[in-house]
């Protein structure tokens, strides 16, 4: 069994048990649930900000803890501030040391898209994720079939989520496209092997639909890697890892976006010239 078999197995455990602990009707009553969505569409290709999905994770599988005692208020404040497009929150406790509270902190302070980043198999984690105040939903290919990815994004675009649908390889986008996505992205990192390389967004961003967002996830860690993905044709970049090691992730996104900014200045100029 490779790490994200047993991630979802054991999720398919942990929302059973939620499900006996919190009923339906209580999510449908939180302060959240009726709240107006905010485009992640939009705000990813709106050219006055960067495009950067940037996300708050305390720990990972593969790296252990990268930074247990950030602040979620701090650290997505300073994100905006620094020019991120928008926000993605860990809400999975096992093992990216987060939680439903991270969420629901963020969406306290920040008016920007908020995505549900977690390991979502039921229709249950939907309506937790509209009740802590997310604007998008993360469905990863990998674990899910065709048919299920489907029906949970028709159920998402019924509550009036945003999907941001993960896939790895040609196969996997190939077998799990459908018409209620708004972004597709391609995770660098390989689940099996947990290596990383940017080639494998490169491989795939022309085998994407164009009607799609299509966004580029992990091992972005230089501005100059982010230039070459968006004239590739991404839009979305998600970044979190080569955040979140530093002491102060909000000052890392503030110099990383100052430095793309510049770089895409400069490139700017060039194509005039």
């Amino acid at each position: 069994m490779n790490i994200l078999e047993k991630i979802i197995a054991d999720k398919y455990l942990e929302v059973a048990e939620r499900k006996s602990l919190v009923p339906v009707k209580l999510l449908e009553g939180s302060v959240f649930f009726e709240g107006k969505v905010v485009s992640m569409k939009k705000y990813v290709t709106n050219p006055e900000k960067s495009g950067i999905i940037a996300e708050f994770k305390r720990k990972s599988p593969s790296k252990g803890v990268i930074n247990g005692s950030a602040s979620v208020e701090k650290v997505s404040i300073g994100y905006m501030q620094a020019g991120a497009s928008a926000l993605s929150i860990l809400t999975d406790t096992e093992y990216f040391g987060g939680s439903s509270d991270d969420l629901k902190a963020a969406r306290k302070f920040n008016f920007c898209p908020i995505i549900r980043k977690d390991f979502i198999v039921d229709e249950y984690q939907i309506l937790e994720a509209k009740s802590m105040g997310a604007d998008c939903i993360l469905l990863i290919a990998a674990a899910l079939e065709p048919a299920k990815l489907k029906s949970l994004a028709s159920f998402a675009k019924g509550l009036g989520l945003e999907i941001l649908m993960e896939v790895h390889d040609g196969a996997e986008l190939e077998r799990s496209l459908c018409d209620d996505l708004d972004l597709v992205g391609v995770n660098n990192r390989n689940l099996k092997t947990f290596e990383v390389s940017v080639d494998t967004s490169l491989a795939l961003v022309d085998q994407i639909p164009g009607n799609f967002v299509k966004v580029s996830e992990s091992g972005i860690s230089d501005p100059n890697t982010m230039i070459e993905l968006k004239k590739a044709g991404f839009d979305g970049f998600l970044i979190g890892e080569n955040f979140m090691k530093s002491s102060r992730p909000e000052q890392a996104a503030y110099n990383f976006i100052k430095e793309f900014k510049k770089l895409s200045a400069q490139e700017s100029e060039l194509s005039k010239a």
